[in-house]
């Protein structure tokens, strides 16, 4: 008994043709076909319906009456509704409805026939201006070359590379930034000086091949006191490595980087870098002062005691560095005493320093060569 009640399903109730508006709407049309060859106008196999298991099959004295209509096209609307209906979109009221285009109105529209015969040449000339060229590759060739996307990618492709080169090995570094047509001799072999100048001049200029000769100066003190005397111990730096090395013609920049120590005001004593660069052949002289690192007073009196009287170079400075009083009484390296006293190492100092430099020569380059 309770399997007979299950298996009874209510007849579906049916409708007037005046009934209810969404009787009346035709069924679903197929999609427009936009294939421009001539389709073969057999009709589609029909669909062979599923088979229900005999464990689930309806009587069929139980099932609703099929509609006659379902599959039919309407070849006109039902009297009673003369205006198309949208459930989507409700009609307004007073307001003219737009007619629906037909498949077939889709595939005139579209058809090959539909299209005129010839472009104008007015339009070719903008196609040609969007397109210069044929085929993928010129397109690609085009947008790199003038800078577009694709420049912006293989650029950041390349810098994500050499990141991860140079964060596996760092010294590698120096060999991917080394060449190019910008070469800078620096007027000291200590790492201290050429590092910071190497990396300046790299990331100023791309690339540039940084290297360092031992210079010497013999018209100052050991420890160049005030401005003056720093320059001219640089000066005599750079001309000592150019009369040494008579392969570097005077297109090749020279750069000296000189330490000294300055009283601004009474007992108020600062250690500095002066940089140098020198380029004849242009007429340029670039000179950059680096951030000034506070020196006790006691320290700058030490040096000056343990000066001899009788020092030949009394008058331009002292026979002993700042650098070698502040590291034994920091107890660091001479070349770290300025980390110790401050948390700033001296070669930030010189790679900021380095880097107005280079800024400041490049520039002076772009000038001189606008004027030629």
């Amino acid at each position: 008994m309770n399997n007979e009640r299950k298996t009874k399903i209510p007849a579906a109730p049916t409708f007037s043709s005046s009934g209810n508006l969404l009787s009346n709407v035709a069924p679903p049309t197929e999609l427009p076909n936009f294939v421009t060859t001539t389709a073969s106008q057999n009709p589609p196999a029909s669909k062979t319906p599923d088979v229900v298991p005999p464990a689930y099959a309806i009587p069929a004295s139980q099932l609703p009456p099929v509609s006659q209509n379902i599959g039919t096209k309407p070849d006109q609307p039902s009297p009673e509704s003369p205006e198309k209906f949208s459930p989507a979109i409700p009609l307004c009221k007073g307001e003219p409805t737009l007619p629906i285009r037909s498949p077939e109105d889709s595939l005139t529209t579209l058809s090959p026939e539909s299209m005129p015969d010839s472009i104008p040449d007015m339009e070719m000339e903008k196609i040609g201006d969007i397109m210069p060229g044929s085929g993928l590759l010129t397109w690609m060739k085009g947008a790199v070359s003038t800078g577009g996307i694709l420049q912006r990618v293989a650029e950041k492709a390349k810098s994500s590379v050499d990141s991860m080169i140079t964060t596996l090995d760092p010294q590698m570094k120096e060999y991917l930034r080394s060449g190019g047509d910008m070469v800078v001799v620096v007027a000291s072999d200590k790492e201290a000086k050429v590092s910071p100048v190497r990396e300046a001049f790299q990331t100023v200029f791309g690339k540039a091949t940084v290297v360092g000769y031992p210079a010497v100066s013999d018209v100052t003190a050991e420890q160049p006191v005030s401005y003056a005397a720093a320059y001219a111990s640089a000066k005599q730096r750079i001309a000592y490595i150019r009369s040494v090395h008579g392969e570097l013609t005077n297109n090749v920049p020279v750069l000296a980087v000189e330490g000294f120590v300055q009283e601004t005001v009474t007992d108020r004593w600062y250690a500095l870098d002066l940089l140098v660069l020198s380029q004849p052949s242009l007429g340029i002289e670039l000179q950059v002062q680096s951030q000034a690192t506070p020196v006790p007073a006691a320290a700058v009196a030490a040096a000056q005691a343990a000066t001899p009287p009788d020092y030949t170079h009394a008058q331009t400075g002292y026979s002993v560095t700042i650098g070698s009083i502040m590291a034994a009484n920091l107890q660091v390296p001479h070349t770290q005493w300025q980390e110790a006293a401050t948390g700033v190492s001296r070669r930030e100092i010189l790679l900021l320093a380095a880097k107005s430099l280079a800024g400041s020569f490049k520039k002076l380059l772009a000038v001189s060569a606008a004027e030629e």
